[in-house]
């Protein structure tokens, strides 16, 4: 088929109530779990990432420990590996998913291709292995990463769309700014 689907930060920590909640993420959750079970079998790969950092120390400089976080580079601690918040959101099934992918351990990270499987695949390695030529694109945050995983996507030379209805973003402007920014690059924009 040559189809992936991925699945972008679905956490609990960037759900309503945790520590970088956006709004709309409870229902990227639940639409992500509808979704699939009508068009799970429409994509050879579904691949999930989590932010994955690491407890003891800034990850790079990602957590803002120095000095209030500025919200664009440096950001309260968030997704520790192995917490809660770093947790898939519940409302969202991932019986459906062949790959899980770690990012950000001890370093910022965006993209889902930044991210690598338990046993160190890349996901530039899934999608390779599976003659993917297309990824389908949902998640959190629009603005963020799932506007880097969609460029990356692109970068990589694959046709990407943006499923818009399964995403939410940190601010409205900054979302509508990184959709057009996608389209503009190239990218589908599908509701």
């Amino acid at each position: 088929m040559g189809k992936a689907l991925f699945i972008v930060d679905v956490q609990n920590d960037f759900t309503e109530g945790g520590a970088l909640g956006v709004e709309g993420g409870a229902a990227v959750a639940e639409g992500l779990t509808d979704y699939l079970r009508e068009h799970a079998d429409d994509y050879a790969v579904i691949v999930a990432s989590r932010d994955w950092h690491d407890p003891d120390n800034d990850n790079g400089g990602h957590f803002a420990t120095q000095a209030e976080p500025d919200f664009v580079e440096t950001w309260p601690v968030h997704c520790v590996a192995g917490t809660p918040g770093a947790d898939y959101h519940p409302a969202l099934d991932t019986a459906p998913v062949g790959y899980h992918v770690h990012k950000g351990q001890g370093e910022p990270a965006y993209s889902l291709f930044e991210g690598r499987t338990e046993s160190g695949a890349s996901v530039h390695e899934i999608l390779e292995e599976h003659g993917i030529h297309t990824i389908d694109v949902a998640g959190i945050a629009t603005d963020y990463c799932v506007r880097a995983s969609a460029l990356d996507g692109l970068a990589h030379g694959q046709r990407v769309r943006v499923l818009t209805s399964l995403v939410a973003g940190v601010a409205p402007e900054t979302s509508e700014a990184a959709l057009a920014e996608l389209a503009e690059a190239g990218a589908e924009l599908v509701a």
